[in-house]
């Protein structure tokens, strides 16, 4: 186990109901004028704007409305976000959402606190000083991302040509409150459903597939929670109003991005690395899927470096029978389970199911690897033949 820093300050109330509190919670905070950032009208049809407003009201805060986030964040939108809040001054901002919603949120805080555009930090690698924190709070409405907890915000860059998706990672976006209620989560589709656990999944697995030895404790927690996902996933999509399973995956979408999955071990995220340009260049294209699509790609291809660690995960998470013998067979059944649980949910897993063809690899590529001058690190760095590779293992 390597050294590690484990700090997760964002302050969850969980349950039933907890709408209630936001408005006590948020004045507590110090917030006097709110803005409310959120996605399209399901948030008004759900009547959960209304719970939110009347909560912000009774304890005597004022708000002003942003809706009309997009998937995948457009910086653009973020910049528009930015300038009204200094207009209105806004002290708080409260995303009511999930992670494009709360992702924009973070953005629009760090432009507001730094006075510099967030894309200065996402297109550099660099971050905020720690103490320059906007406070931004979070009223969840889909269990995928795990952003109501990270230290991570992805945006994307619809200013350049072609767009860039890119992320900021630090204490700095950390929401400090997050109301999580599953019930708010049982109008989400089956097919975002599916996206969501397999976010959720790829958050544990990318922390848990690193090629860097045992790390015994944070990969039972990890185990655990990747089969209770499984189960919860399933129950989900075929019963959305069951609320065990719905909090289940609420909770587990922020366990699996608060670090607790990943302490002892290195960050790399190489599968995300691989996705974000796929859904830069292919608006339409899902994060959750794209992962669903990759990850098993790329597990193929690179499970030869890590044979141990990927029989055990085949073994103790998709049950599959270890065979000591040749521990790659179970590993290969792993990947395979993995495979058909994602097509069970409603998942793709050839990149034809996202609508690209070879004629799209060279774009993504590029994109990926900066003209092949910057590889995606992996258990190997991944260079454009590399990724042409795993490409071809999701067709």
């Amino acid at each position: 186990m390597q050294n590690f820093t484990y700090c997760a300050p964002t302050k969850v109330i969980f349950g039933r109901g907890v709408e209630s509190q936001i408005g006590t919670e948020l004045r507590a905070r110090g917030a006097s004028r709110v803005l409310l950032h959120f996605g399209g009208g399901s948030v008004r049809k759900t009547g959960l704007l209304d719970k939110v407003t009347a909560s912000l009201t009774e304890a005597g805060l004022s708000y002003v409305e942003l809706g009309g986030v997009s998937p995948n964040p457009k910086l653009s939108f973020i910049h528009q976000g930015i300038d009204l809040c200094r207009k209105e001054g806004v002290d708080f901002i409260l995303a009511v959402g999930g992670g494009s919603v709360i992702d924009s949120a973070k953005a629009i805080g760090v432009g507001l606190v730094t006075g510099n555009d967030p894309w200065q930090y996402a297109s550099t690698g660099t971050h905020p000083e720690d103490d320059q924190v906007f406070p931004v709070g979070v009223v969840l409405t889909i269990s995928a991302a795990g952003s109501e907890m990270s230290n991570s915000d992805v945006i994307t860059n619809d200013l350049l040509t072609p767009w860039v998706k890119q992320g900021i990672t630090s204490e700095t976006v950390r929401p400090l409150v997050a109301f999580l209620n599953p019930e708010n989560t049982f109008t989400v589709s089956k097919f975002q459903t599916g996206c969501g656990v397999v976010d959720i999944m790829m958050h544990t697995l990318e922390r848990y597939l690193t090629g860097e030895g045992d790390c015994a404790l944070t990969e039972r927690i990890a185990e655990a929670l990747m089969v209770s996902v499984r189960e919860a996933g399933r129950i989900a999509i075929e019963h959305p109003d069951d609320y065990e399973a719905r909090a289940t995956l609420m909770w587990a979408s922020s366990l699996s991005h608060n670090d607790l999955t990943g302490c002892g071990k290195t960050r790399k995220f190489p599968v995300h690395k691989l996705e974000h340009p796929v859904s830069a260049l292919h608006d339409s294209v899902s994060h959750g899927a794209g992962l669903s699509v990759l990850f098993p790609a790329w597990a193929q291809y690179v499970m030869q470096y890590d044979i141990a660690k990927f029989a055990q995960l085949a073994n103790r998470v998709w049950d599959c029978p270890m065979d000591f013998d040749y521990p790659e067979r179970t590993a290969a059944a792993g990947i395979d389970a993995m495979k058909r649980y994602f097509t069970e949910i409603g998942m793709p897993t050839h990149l034809s199911e996202l609508g690209l063809t070879p004629a799209d690899y060279d774009d993504i590529i590029a994109l990926t690897t900066k003209n092949n001058t910057r590889p995606v690190k992996s258990y190997i760095d991944l260079y454009a033949d590399e990724i042409r590779a795993i490409y071809a293992l999701a067709e």
